[in-house]
């Protein structure tokens, strides 16, 4: 299992010097800079290997990218308007790129309009530590009444549509704010720079595309770049829906694994395979991690181990994110589960029986605090939650 880290370039908090002191032994990394739907050309791939290769001082580190995360899917393929055939060359031809300068593994989503959706990022636990929140209250007051979004309240039950008009009317200007902005924080590349009108209008163009329409685009997308990733030797890999449920009346199509069956049974390759993240797929209390990794095991290209507490037993909920040996998966049968795979994969002569891994999130915890790093990725609450996984890994490595 390589244990890497995510980073999001030199604008990162988080250093190339701190990953290496953690004993990081790969990087997750994309050219987030990189209009989406525009090809990334070879000398933006070479630039940022060159900086995940080189130590504030100039010496050589001893890192390399080894996982992108994530190529971007537009919009518009998502869609299948405007210029979405277009975009999907760019994507084979970045596709192409990416293998020539040696990188093998490659992530995306096929999340409508959000790539993810929290209600507080800076979350404080009773132990001062802080981490990202999702509160379903909090989310439908939002909803309900800040986006406005017609037909919102049809979309939650009685008591949460109560609970939530209480708590707007308590909210200050400053309250409503912060938590549209934490909203619209997950939209890619637009935190600082999309209104609720731009969010509007995102939405309603997704207004007559259903789940059923929006697997049918996923896989005619894949049924273009898998081949191409097969040819090539690269392992593509989608990352689930997070949260693992629908919200602002848009569809899921990557929320459980029979979501995931459909999709691989329909690009049936190699190449076409699963970004498993426990914490997104841990989100809904009818879903257990590790029996699904175990189901999808074999077309698991890449591995994001977090958790989550969720709180209430509904499928639609509120969690935050926990510590990576607490919350709803069971991360010591997981890693159980993984070492088990890659013995499998390894017997059998498998190139890549040896499974990327990041420690996904994490709390901040003692520096973290203050440094203003990427929510959810802190330097030593992700360091914690690395060492803990790789001692699991370790113990039973040598058991198997």
């Amino acid at each position: 299992m390589e244990q890497a880290w995510r980073w999001f370039g030199p604008k990162d908090r988080v250093s190339i010097d701190d990953m290496m002191q953690a004993g990081v032994e790969g990087v997750v990394s994309a050219l987030h800079h990189i209009p989406t739907g525009t090809v990334w050309t070879p000398e933006e791939i070479a630039l940022r290997q060159r900086q995940i290769e080189t130590r504030a001082d100039g010496r050589p580190s001893t890192l390399k990218w080894t996982v992108v995360e994530s190529l971007p899917v537009s919009e518009d393929i998502k869609k299948q308007r405007g210029n979405w055939k277009e975009h999907i060359e760019n994507w084979k031809i970045s596709m192409r790129n990416l293998r020539a300068s040696g990188i093998e593994v490659i992530c995306y989503n096929f999340m409508p309009v959000l790539d993810w959706t929290r209600t507080n990022l800076q979350w404080e636990r009773p132990s001062g530590a802080r981490c990202m929140r999702f509160d379903l209250i909090d989310f439908a007051a939002f909803d309900i009444h800040i986006l406005a979004r017609k037909g919102a309240a049809e979309d939650f039950s009685p008591t949460v549509v109560d609970a939530a008009a209480e708590r707007y009317s308590k909210m200050t200007e400053a309250d409503r704010e912060q938590i549209a902005g934490n909203v619209v924080f997950g939209l890619p590349g637009a935190a600082e720079s999309f209104s609720l009108e731009d969010v509007r209008v995102h939405l309603a163009e997704y207004d007559a595309i259903s789940e059923d329409q929006l697997r049918r685009h996923l896989i005619d997308f894949l049924s273009e770049v898998a081949p191409v990733a097969q040819e090539l030797g690269v392992r593509i890999c989608c990352h689930p829906d997070d949260p693992p449920f629908p919200l602002l009346g848009l569809p899921r199509v990557m929320s459980t694994a029979e979501h995931y069956r459909k999709v691989l049974d329909a690009v049936d390759l190699p190449a076409n395979g699963v970004t498993f993240c426990t914490g997104s797929l841990g989100a809904r209390p009818d879903n257990n991690p590790t029996e699904i990794f175990k189901l999808l095991a074999d077309r698991v290209h890449f591995l994001h181990l977090r958790n989550v507490c969720i709180e209430g037993t509904e499928i639609k909920n509120s969690f935050f994110e926990d510590e990576h040996l607490s919350g709803h998966t069971d991360m010591v049968g997981m890693v159980q589960a993984i070492v088990a795979e890659e013995k499998r994969r390894k017997e059998s002569g498998r190139a890549d029986w040896s499974i990327p891994m990041r420690p996904d999130h994490g709390q901040d915890i003692l520096d973290d605090i203050g440094r203003q790093a990427q929510p959810g990725y802190p330097a030593i609450g992700r360091l914690k939650g690395l060492a803990e996984l790789r001692g699991l890994y370790r113990a039973f490595e040598r058991m198997a």
